[in-house]
């Protein structure tokens, strides 16, 4: 995908996941691929971009991160939206400069389709979706997008429907018949000779076909 589609698809689930987790209160931001080594994405709380005199705030989804499964991906930007509603009405969701995420965004969190894992120094900030949010994903037929910069969307005859001339494989070589599916929240893995629905039981989540 180029930077430019994947901004696009991303603008379009913050619409979606505003109307759906926000009741559509959150305003508009500017939402980046950047590179950002140290995390998978960040909310700035003060006005990053301006046009024609009005300010926006900024969401930046972590380029080197857009290789993970979609769930995850768009877990990470309701992460940042829930910081978005959080600075919008005025709750303090975090200490430490920002690092540190307590109860509140926790609070907030859960309640729009996110599971929180606590660590010491960053507190609940180990972000992972939920079956509701994977539902939502899967109804809004997202589950198959692949934001790589080699990926595309997959169809569900399992054609591939990748952007641009080049698919990167090699026309002479015949294509492997398995599919691996991966679970979004733990990582456990299975293959299969055909399309299957397929769900993780330890987590309650359907597993997602990995893009090669």
């Amino acid at each position: 995908m180029l930077v430019s589609e994947i901004t696009a698809f991303l603008e379009q689930a913050y619409d979606v996941l505003n109307e759906t987790f926000f009741e559509g209160e959150l305003s508009k931001v500017v939402i980046t691929v950047q590179s950002s080594p140290k995390c998978y994405g960040h909310y700035t709380t003060w006005d990053a971009w301006k046009e024609e005199q009005r300010g926006y705030r900024e969401i930046n989804i972590a380029a080197e991160t857009l290789n993970r499964p979609i769930g995850n991906v768009i877990a990470t930007l309701v992460h940042e939206m829930v910081h978005h509603y959080c600075d919008m009405r005025g709750i303090k969701d975090t200490s430490r400069g920002g690092v540190y995420h307590n109860k509140r965004f926790k609070e907030q969190a859960e309640l729009r389709g996110l599971i929180l894992d606590y660590d010491s120094r960053i507190g609940f900030s180990i972000t992972h979706p939920s079956l509701m949010l994977m539902d939502l994903i899967n109804s809004m037929g997202w589950q198959n997008v692949n934001l790589a910069r080699n990926g595309g969307v997959t169809s569900s005859n399992g054609s591939d429907n990748a952007p641009g001339g080049a698919g990167g494989a090699d026309a002479g070589k015949k294509k492997s018949s398995t599919r691996k599916y991966i679970c979004p929240i733990c990582g456990c893995s299975v293959r299969a000779t055909k399309v299957v629905n397929i769900a993780c039981l330890d987590c309650q989540v359907q597993m997602i076909v990995e893009e090669k």
